[in-house]
């Protein structure tokens, strides 16, 4: 049976041209695929700078607001921890589930079922931030009773009130994010990212620093900053003749996939949630430490250091995601098992590159987040763990990518509650506090998820039998993309 193209793939080469070019290639065709190489470099390359802008946009609250003082600092940082957990994270998982859907559905040509899934993802999302909101507004007894410091507690759930707003545009970029990302538009996600990044530079610094909202005008000029990215990633989905098929206006048919959407929706956000409550815990844990404004900043920063690589190797991510997605949509099982092996080369690579940085500039990278010379020099000691916790989270990150594109999220969702609770929380309590390592101990934990996580969804991978996939999703084409 002839295979047929994904349109991720419409401008590769035919079969016969690109074994002429394997054999022009000499050493670095026999190492990698060097085309596919470059269609990864095409599609990654956008995704990261819009991952990293979109992080940054927060990440810039929390680096004015630090500057304000050390409790603003402990504050900032623990309200932007604690927004990604109980919030951010579950909205980013909730639109995990287009990664199967619109991708499969792109390379299966149902293209006006991705508007369909579009919509369905929304009002999940919309959903799920109506509560999330309400945590948010009465956060300030939760963090007590978390055994957070009065003064910590309090400056925390003011942040938080002030990103609400903030909240319901992060739902929305997401779903249009995955969106325009199962369908190869990724480069005008860089203008609609970038863009709203630097306003936020100048309004966060203006608010913060010249008018009398200061510290909570770190969170609202983040808020705002993303509310302006929705307004120009909506406007150019609406009026842009690229989606004239996969974008056909409202319509009252989301409803009906509302609920068969969330099979995956679900557990593809407990997949995520589960992850990034692990990293944020440590958070929480070191509150609890002796001297717990410097731990809980210290721990806050080697948590958002790590989050930046991972926002980094995040764009290979996305990539082997749609790319899988749509091969398999297509029926090219052969195309998609070898898109996971040139991803996860890439990803290391890449993810070596930015532990080098780290270990040369750490002094540098430390300094924007605080001035004290006490907490720089502690996250000095912390770069060795910093390095080795990157580079497993460089592979885990393309595997779980890849068990986006398949389908896999309940799988996924088991994969990191073993590695983060069953193994490496406990073991971070133990090293942190019975050991009295600390912040080391906490991150040593972390590295042992980290590496369990890594290697079940390798050995997953690896023993999948691709055509199988390949024909499950295959007889599903002729209708919808959902069981």
């Amino acid at each position: 049976m002839a295979l047929t193209k994904a349109p991720l793939l419409e401008k590769r080469y035919g079969e016969e041209e690109e074994e002429k070019e394997k054999k022009k290639g000499g050493f670095w065709n026999k190492l990698v695929d060097v085309e596919e190489v470059k269609t990864q470099f095409m599609f990654s390359v956008p995704m990261i700078i819009t991952t990293l802008a979109y992080y940054a946009i927060t990440l810039v609250s929390v680096m004015f607001a630090g500057h304000l003082g050390e409790l603003e600092l402990a504050a900032s940082t623990l309200a932007n921890s604690w927004a990604t957990v109980s919030g951010l994270a579950l909205v980013t998982g909730l639109s995990g589930a287009l990664e199967t859907l619109c991708g499969q559905a792109y390379g299966a040509k149902l293209y006006r079922m991705l508007g369909i899934y579009l919509q369905s993802s929304i009002i999940i999302s919309f959903f799920f931030s109506i509560i999330i909101s309400f945590v948010w507004f009465y956060s300030e007894p939760i963090l007590l009773l978390l055994h957070q410091k009065p003064q910590v507690a309090k400056m925390t759930a003011i942040y938080l009130r002030y990103f609400i707003p903030g909240l319901f545009a992060y739902a929305m970029l997401q779903c249009m994010l995955r969106f325009l990302q199962t369908q190869t538009v990724v480069t005008h996600l860089v203008i609609c990212s970038v863009a709203p990044l630097a306003i936020q530079v100048g309004l966060c610094y203006v608010i913060v620093f010249h008018t009398v909202l200061g510290f909570k005008g770190a969170a609202l000029s983040a808020a705002i900053s993303l509310w302006i990215s929705v307004l120009m990633l909506g406007l150019y989905i609406n009026y842009s003749d690229k989606f004239k098929y996969t974008w056909q206006g409202l319509s009252m048919e989301s409803f009906e996939h509302v609920l068969p959407s969330m099979k995956l929706a679900i557990p593809s956000a407990v997949m995520v949630c589960l992850e990034f409550s692990a990293f944020e815990l440590l958070v929480l844990l070191a509150g609890l430490m002796p001297n717990s404004v410097e731990s809980t900043s210290l721990t806050a920063m080697c948590i958002n250091t790590e989050a930046v690589a991972l926002m980094i190797t995040y764009g290979f991510s996305a990539a082997v995601s749609t790319r899988v997605s749509n091969e398999l949509g297509a029926g090219n099982a052969d195309r998609a098992k070898n898109a996971v092996a040139v991803t996860l080369k890439l990803s290391i690579f890449l993810a070596l590159a930015v532990v080098l940085c780290l270990l040369f500039g750490h002094n540098l990278w430390a300094s924007a987040f605080t001035n004290s010379p006490v907490i720089m020099k502690d996250f000095a000691s912390m770069t060795p763990f910093l390095a080795i916790s990157m580079l497993f989270d460089s592979v885990q990150v393309v595997l779980s990518g890849v068990a986006r594109g398949c389908g896999w999220q309940v799988f996924a969702a088991w994969t990191n509650l073993v590695a983060f609770y069953v193994i490496g929380m406990p073991i971070a309590v133990f090293t942190g506090f019975k050991l009295q390592l600390y912040a080391r101990g906490l991150w040593i934990g972390i590295i042992c998820g980290l590496f369990c996580q890594a290697g079940i969804l390798l050995l997953i991978t690896l023993r999948t039998d691709w055509v199988k996939l390949e024909l499950s999703v295959n007889k599903d084409r002729e209708n919808t993309v959902l069981a």
